[in-house]
């Protein structure tokens, strides 16, 4: 690796720190979220801010991301060709289920969602579009960790597995056996696990790549009940597999659940 390069990757690292952690970082978390000596943390963030990528607050000496940084990532949701291809699909499956329809992009070190079609019930749910989620907490994120390459998800496996909520799973052999039955399903459940109200049913988008995302329903938990689960897995997996084709990938072998939640 040049200097040059590992410089680059430095920065890189920074911004997606801004991206992934709390609004606000000071320069010694930065420093020892990174493992990066202050005196680089402080150069990386004075040239970001220089450009409007984050922004300085005297009061609190602590950064935030910048303007640019928001044009960037509004420009990036505005031209996914994911989010663009998915959205008459997301509509079309919310339009059926009447719970919020979502489609997530999986990003270094986690997963954003790109994009929603919002439920149509008086309560209802609504995410946050482009913050980064962790993989292992969440139907969406669970999905795609499933689907990910093995030395991937042996390194997630391998180190800390942060709990969002009570319901998060922690434990790496119950996570790991947990994603080989996703595969053997072909999708993923969540009860509250990202957020403790919340629950949902997701199925992975495959790209002429691989693994680019996927589509979930999400609602309140007390909706999103087991047996909602079973019953709408297969117009997910319809909608993603669809949604798959449309992006020239092919979708996995799996045993396809039936409306009764059984296999074949």
């Amino acid at each position: 690796m040049t200097g040059g390069t590992g410089a680059t990757e430095r920065v890189a690292d920074v911004l997606l720190l801004f991206a992934a952690g709390p609004p606000t970082l000071g320069v010694s978390r930065v420093s020892r979220e990174l493992d990066l000596s202050k005196a680089v943390v402080h150069r990386i963030l004075k040239s970001l801010g220089s450009r409007d990528l984050i922004a300085y607050d005297p009061e609190t000496r602590e950064y935030r991301l910048g303007p640019a940084a928001a044009a960037l990532g509004s420009r990036a949701l505005r031209e996914s060709d994911l989010r663009t291809t998915a959205l008459p699909l997301l509509t079309e499956l919310r339009d059926r289920l009447h719970e919020t329809v979502t489609v997530s992009s999986k990003v270094h070190g986690g997963r954003i969602y790109l994009d929603q079609a919002v439920g149509t019930h008086e309560i209802t749910m609504s995410v946050e579009l482009g913050r980064a989620y962790p993989l292992h907490a969440g139907s969406s994120g669970k999905c795609m960790l499933a689907y990910s390459a093995a030395d991937e998800v042996d390194r997630l496996l391998a180190g800390e597995l942060a709990a969002l909520t009570s319901s998060t799973p922690t434990d790496p052999d119950a996570l790991r056996l947990e994603l080989d039955r996703i595969r053997e399903l072909g999708y993923a459940a969540s009860a509250g696990e990202r957020q403790s109200d919340a629950g949902s049913v997701a199925v992975p988008v495959f790209g002429p790549g691989g693994l680019v995302g996927a589509v979930s329903v999400c609602g309140p938990r007390f909706r999103v009940t087991g047996d909602f689960v079973a019953a709408t897995a297969p117009e997910v997996i319809e909608i993603a597999d669809r949604l798959t084709a449309r992006l020239g990938g092919i979708a996995p072998d799996r045993a396809r659940p039936t409306s009764s939640g059984r296999t074949r």
